[in-house]
């Protein structure tokens, strides 16, 4: 199909909702990175999603409301937590894995009988679900395994041919999706992907906040995984991306022995005036590094990187999401010294 890349306008706006309405699947930007939008009661406009992606059935959706009010539409149960975590942080980067009711199809939810709901606070992706009248199921706008679109050039390059059309919304903000949490009783909130919505902001509403094994750790097989992000490996430019907790100096002395013509690194943007070998900076800290790792890994492709070193980021805050982006993106290939 002809992919039309629109620019950012009113009609242009009420036109990508139109699409959305008529069973398309369209390019959105969001806050945290460009989601491939359709509507999520449409079985057959969900399965254009999976198709355009390459993405496994059993990867569910992420649902994307006007406002977190109309969550009572498409579940059967809502905790007191969720709630009060909604007027905290709706709309925003926080998604909330529910149980389902039976409007939202199985295709949409992988097989699952939960659902993932966030409101969105982009203004073209707010304004699309209003206009449209229909929940948006969305993932990232990009091929399955590669790393996520934060520009509508990214989205582009990945999906041109593949869906009706992008809408143009500039750079994302975060960089890097939302979090999705569960909820494990009436207090204590579970962290299942880490995102611009840290634990520490969480444990302001909560009781307790779990950081759930897999952020960190490989799936076991034959896990059901509840939120996307979980099972697969996801985020990886076509080189090998190796993660090196270390220090700057090992850091150096690592690379400097398996120094390649087509090896580069990934270093904090500090790190460059003592840095001998090719290079590029992904931040000075971690909001940077989430703004900027998906854009990075996406460059390394374009310079023909084969194999890539990475400075492994801190766990603090929303680093937790960068690093676990990255451990992800690397295959969980960590070298520790």
């Amino acid at each position: 199909m002809n992919t039309v890349l629109l620019e950012n306008n009113e009609k242009n706006i009420v036109f990508a909702a139109g699409l959305i309405k008529n069973g398309h699947v369209v390019g959105i930007p969001t806050e945290t990175v460009y989601g491939l939008g359709a509507d999520a009661l449409n079985e057959d406009a969900v399965r254009m999603i999976f198709s355009a992606k390459g993405r496994p059935a059993d990867n569910p959706l992420i649902v994307h409301l006007a406002d977190f009010s109309q969550a009572i539409e498409y579940t059967s149960y809502i905790p007191q937590l969720a709630y009060k975590l909604a007027e905290r942080f709706c709309p925003g980067a926080l998604t909330m894995i529910l149980p389902k009711n039976d409007r939202i199809p199985l295709v949409t939810s992988g097989g699952l009988d939960t659902v993932g709901i966030r409101v969105p606070s982009h203004h073209i992706m707010h304004n699309i679900i209003e206009i449209s009248g229909c929940p948006i199921a969305a993932p990232s706008a990009n091929i399955s395994g590669l790393p996520s679109p934060t520009c509508a050039e990214h989205v582009m390059r990945d999906m041109d041919g593949r869906i009706s059309a992008v809408i143009d919304g500039g750079a994302s903000e975060f960089g890097v999706e939302s979090t999705v949490i569960s909820f494990d009783n009436e207090n204590t909130a579970r962290i299942l992907r880490p995102g611009a919505v840290t634990r520490e902001m969480l444990l302001e509403i909560c009781d307790n906040v779990i950081i759930d094994p897999a952020i960190l750790n490989e799936l076991a097989e034959g896990s059901v995984a509840s939120s996307p992000g979980m099972k697969y490996k996801h985020y990886s430019p076509k080189a090998d991306v190796i993660m090196v907790e270390s220090s700057f100096e090992d850091f150096v002395k690592l690379v400097s022995e398996n120094n390649g013509e087509n090896t580069w690194s990934l270093i904090f943007n500090g790190d460059k005036k003592n840095f001998p070998y090719k290079y590029m900076t992904y931040g000075a800290d971690s909001s940077e590094q989430a703004h900027y790792i998906f854009q990075r890994l996406r460059e390394l492709d374009d310079i023909g990187a084969e194999k890539v070193y990475v400075r492994s980021p801190s766990t603090d805050g929303v680093g937790l999401a960068v690093y676990n982006r990255l451990i992800r993106a690397s295959g969980f290939e960590v070298i520790r010294l």
